[in-house]
């Protein structure tokens, strides 16, 4: 099964791409987590804020195709612990579709995208900088799927 995270995002440092990289290469197999970033768009100005996420949006539903199964991160959403999330990954697999995941620019994710979401998940009810959430994400899917493999990598 394909995972694919999506992120609004300018280019991230080296120690994002490594933390990210690490879990991802972690699910090859049957589950795969690929990344795609997309630009954000220009902030001229505060008021130029939904704007920007507007388009930052279309980019992001262009990408997504119509038989997708998508997750919003949102401040909103849905917090899962590991065994939940494991559930909800179980769930996905079950779909036979491929799932995406979006993560919003600074100014979080477009009315479009949330509209577009089969479900929302809420990683914490920090405010986490985008790189670590694009770590968070890759390090939570792979500890879900560990639980279902019953892997020694989460323990109780």
């Amino acid at each position: 099964m394909r995972l694919m995270l999506l992120a609004a995002s300018n280019r991230q440092p080296a120690w994002v791409s490594d933390g990210f990289d690490s879990y991802a290469k972690r699910l090859r197999g049957s589950l795969r987590l690929d990344l795609e970033e997309i630009p954000l768009a220009r902030r001229p100005s505060a008021a130029a804020a939904r704007r920007a996420a507007e388009t930052e949006g279309k980019r992001m539903l262009a990408s997504i195709p119509d038989a997708a199964h998508v997750v919003a991160l949102t401040e909103d959403g849905t917090m899962w612990n590991t065994r939940e999330l494991a559930a909800r990954l179980r769930a996905w697999v079950a779909l036979g579709r491929p799932v995406y995941l979006l993560i919003g620019g600074p100014d979080g994710l477009s009315e479009s995208c949330l509209a577009r979401a089969d479900e929302r998940w809420s990683l914490s009810r920090l405010t986490l900088p985008h790189g670590l959430a694009r770590i968070a994400v890759a390090e939570a899917l792979y500890r879900a799927r560990s639980v279902l493999e019953r892997h020694p990598y989460h323990r109780e």
